[in-house]
């Protein structure tokens, strides 16, 4: 789940720098110029990772408030953040990778 730890570290460090909620051009951005950059290969598949996060129950979702966006003059953005078991999910691939790291270094 490569795409999906950084989806959800991003997010996490978004939240970290006071942004509880975030849209994906901002996270394929944070993405892009984070610790955790990772090349998105085809149109739509941050979109569909986030989609498919949400069922997880990795990340919680809502629209915008439409008067913010029309505020603005843009289209109204779609709103995530990292729920509590995203959390425990990426920590636990966290844990996962460097038990396998180890278990290579022993080898």
């Amino acid at each position: 789940m490569p795409l999906e730890e950084a989806v959800l570290a991003a997010g996490l460090d978004l939240r970290s720098e006071g942004q509880p909620e975030f849209h994906g051009f901002l996270l394929a951005k944070a993405m892009r110029d984070g610790d955790h950059a990772r090349g998105l290969t085809a149109h739509g598949t941050l979109y569909k990772a986030l989609d498919r996060m949400e069922r997880m129950g990795l990340l919680e979702s809502h629209w915008e408030v439409p008067e913010i966006a029309a505020e603005q003059g843009r289209p109204r953005r779609r709103l995530y953040r990292v729920t509590g078991q995203g959390e425990r999910a990426l920590d636990q691939a966290r844990e996962a990778a460097m038990a396998r790291s180890t278990e290579r270094g022993l080898a």
